[in-house]
């Protein structure tokens, strides 16, 4: 999706030192309204799947909100093993619970373990601003004076968040900060009021993104609804039509606005509706769209759609279209939803739960999700495998594609069953014994479909066919757990 930014306005930024004796009554020698968050977390090993990383330990601030619940962003809390509240002046702890995520939003609502812990704090609200608004930036000292760092609020536009490739709307401002130990998840406010927490800040621009109250709001109302439901979409794609001979072909020359649909995901909420790939539509819940895509927002100006369709309704909402198909104006419904992770082929994201793997006389087989591709470093998108990166990147394009996952073998470890094919590697698997494998819960039925003792592997690369014998398969297996420390052969769960 594409948005229109607004023009950059002239910026500047301020410090300023709050003493913590300007806080509220009752809580006279803490900054308000904000903690220290500690946590202690350790990601699972996706390339070796069996294993975990070193634990790691990082620190946030989070924004006590009102009902005694602190808000900080998913990335800080993902794979937590324990978390931490910590009052401003290092007096006070308490262990906290993760009540509340979504790492599509990066949003976290975490409840101390005791209510008592944040008592006389009487919690931020939420407000919007918009261009051209001074808001603050918070920040603690080692002593607890909050430290606060002005700036101005420069842009509001539709982008991508960073675990996720989902868009939502982001504010941009530009500020220079002095960076502490709790420089991630910084509150921004307005008035006294929560404007939104950064995600990303770049030193050599000064320039820091947040997600808004708009985001924040969306995620704190579904956070009352149990089970967590999420910000909603259409299930479409989309392309511009500024092309004025694209236009004639579409049947648009009587109208300046309107977008392409270039696909619709199968069963999504667009292709229930009735829409289809090459409908244009002209309105989403009766606002005009521009040929980009953007609409008129009271608050933003032009802003993507994505914003309108997301962030402003909720799981099952049903948001009118207006649309044209073969020059004809039509209008239906669609009853927005979200689309789980694990729903995709190649999940997007795995956080606090183990890679599912099964080592098979050393093959090792797992399911693909862009966990397992981000292992390959920053610069993941050129230097994964080419063949998986271009199933993560087309799995809405595979319309007919039976399989809830995507089965592959990652490595192999050597032993007495893999000799000949030790440098094996990256390679989807088909079916093992005949039995399609729609995911790695298939794994233990086809293998009591062996053939006069044999295991055949089919793969999408080469070799085609791998043959094991079943009986080897069985006796090594000891020994790989004895030789590699594996805790187990297989991790479905």
């Amino acid at each position: 999706m594409r948005s229109l930014c607004f023009s950059w306005v002239l910026c500047f930024s301020t410090l300023t030192f709050i003493s913590a004796n300007a806080a509220p009554t009752g809580t006279a020698t803490v900054a308000p309204n904000v903690v220290r968050v500690n946590i202690t977390s350790q990601a699972y090993d996706f390339s070796r799947p069996w294993s975990k990383r070193a634990p790691a330990s990082k620190r946030a601030l989070g924004a006590v909100l009102q009902g005694q619940r602190v808000l900080v962003t998913a990335e800080s809390v993902a794979n937590a093993t324990y978390i931490e509240l910590e009052s401003p002046d290092g007096e006070q702890k308490q262990p906290a619970l993760v009540e509340s995520v979504d790492y599509e939003a990066n949003l976290a609502l975490l409840r101390p373990e005791s209510s008592e812990f944040l008592k006389g704090q009487s919690g931020l609200s939420l407000t919007t601003a918009h261009v051209g608004d001074t808001l603050s930036v918070w920040q603690l000292e080692a002593n607890g004076n909050l430290l606060v760092s002005k700036g101005q609020m420069t842009t509001a536009e539709v982008t991508r968040y960073p675990i996720d490739d989902s868009a939502f709307l982001v504010y941009r401002i530009s500020v220079s900060l002095q960076m502490r130990d709790t420089a991630t998840a910084l509150p921004i406010v307005k008035d006294g009021k929560l404007v939104g927490l950064m995600q990303r800040y770049e030193s050599s621009s000064n320039l820091l993104d947040l997600i808004p109250a708009p985001v924040v709001e969306h995620f704190l109302k579904d956070a009352l609804r149990k089970p967590y439901e999420g910000f909603p979409r259409m299930g479409l794609a989309f392309s511009g039509t500024r092309d004025p001979q694209l236009r004639r072909y579409l049947g648009l020359n009587g109208s300046k606005g309107g977008v392409l649909i270039t696909q619709t995901l199968p069963n999504g909420p667009a292709a229930l509706a009735g829409l289809q790939k090459g409908d244009v539509i002209l309105e989403m819940d009766e606002h005009a769209l521009d040929a980009d895509g953007n609409y008129q927002d009271a608050d933003y100006g032009r802003i993507s759609l994505g914003h309108l369709v997301c962030t402003k309704h909720f799981e099952g909402d049903a948001v009118p279209v207006k649309f044209v198909r073969d020059g004809k104006v039509q209008r239906t419904e669609i009853k927005v939803a979200r689309r789980h992770p694990e729903q995709f082929l190649c999940e997007p994201y795995v956080f606090d739960r183990a890679p599912r793997y099964f080592i098979l006389g050393g093959f090792v087989l797992q399911e693909l999700s862009r966990t397992y591709l981000r292992e390959f470093g920053n610069d993941w998108i050129h230097k994964a495998p080419m063949e998986l990166l271009n199933i993560d990147r087309t799995q809405s394009e595979l319309e007919n594609d039976p399989r809830q996952r995507i089965v592959f073998l990652s490595r192999v470890l050597p032993s007495d069953v893999t000799i000949g094919y030790e440098d094996l590697r990256h390679q989807v698997v088909r079916a093992i014994n005949g039995k399609a494998l729609n995911s790695l819960l298939d794994v233990p039925f086809a293998l009591e479909q062996a053939k006069d003792g044999i295991h055949l592997l089919e793969l999408e690369g080469d070799p085609h066919q791998v043959f094991l014998d079943a009986k080897a398969v069985q006796e090594v297996g000891p020994m790989l757990q004895r030789s590699y420390r594996l805790p187990t052969l297989s991790q479905l769960e």
